[in-house]
């Protein structure tokens, strides 16, 4: 039996962020990729829900979140995420995001840490470089002509089927570029986030798993030997999902069968 979910608009920062909500229980709030929007997680939303509230939220410009006059940043994105906890009296919540939303979800414990339990990380490195040279050149060649060539792609399909200006799709793409050229690192804050994180990429991700690693040593993770008691463990967690690329991590049902344990452990 499908279920229909309860939807609704948050005002934030001058946005009307779309949201959906699916299940009940301790709350996640669930980010998509760039370009992406709620129904990119389709086939792992249901399991995800199963045991908690899964509240899924289309991003600045992004889904049926209408875009405002302001460049698209992680940084400006993960003041929006902090401003939908609190505008829905959630307290704290726990927040997973993919790709971009990974980034806006980083932004979000680092800026606004009180506000976040957990901190799940999807397929993005902490600092731009890290991203594979080819990756770094497709995202520096993004901008309003990429439009044009974009229109023949299911991501074009999908934005115009909800998005609440059709249209304006140039400017997203402009706007991604622009955000996309901006060199960035967060490595220094890193180290500084006290809550619980699961980082999670595919052996076959955006960025080699030899970041992933180092992202998890920030983390206090993977440093000593965990030991026979458990005491040299970090609470925070890696995982490499095999056969997964950057493309597939969002519908694999491996990356729900990693989180839901993490989300599940009672805090430490």
């Amino acid at each position: 039996m499908t279920i229909t979910p309860q939807t609704g608009y948050a005002p934030v920062n001058g946005l009307n962020i779309y949201y959906e909500i699916h299940g009940t229980g301790q709350p996640l709030i669930l980010l998509h990729g760039g370009f992406g929007q709620t129904g990119m997680f389709a086939a792992i939303l249901p399991l995800l829900a199963a045991g908690r509230q899964v509240i899924a939220a289309d991003l600045q410009a992004h889904g049926r979140t209408a875009d405002i006059d302001r460049p698209l940043s992680l940084e400006a994105m993960g003041d929006d995420v902090a401003g939908l906890i609190r505008h829905l009296g959630l307290g704290q919540a726990d927040v997973m995001g993919f790709s971009m939303g990974g980034g806006a979800a980083l932004q979000a414990a680092i800026q606004h840490p009180e506000l976040v339990r957990k901190l799940v990380i999807v397929s993005i490195p902490y600092k731009r470089s890290s991203w594979y040279p080819e990756i770094v050149a497709d995202m520096s060649r993004m901008d309003v002509a990429s439009a044009e060539f974009m229109k023949d792609t299911p991501i074009y399909a999908s934005y115009v089927a909800v998005a609440p200006n059709p249209d304006h799709f140039p400017v997203l793409c402009d706007k991604m570029g622009a955000m996309l050229r901006i060199d960035y690192d967060f490595g220094a804050k890193v180290p500084s986030l006290t809550m619980p994180v699961l980082l999670v990429y595919g052996d076959a991700d955006g960025a080699p798993p030899s970041h992933a690693a180092h992202f998890f040593e920030l983390l206090g993770g993977g440093l000593r030997d965990g030991s026979w008691d458990g005491s040299g463990m970090s609470r925070s967690q890696l995982a490499i999902l095999p056969g997964t690329t950057h493309y597939t991590i969002a519908d694999s049902s491996l990356l729900p069968a990693v989180v839901t344990p993490f989300l599940d452990a009672p805090l430490q």
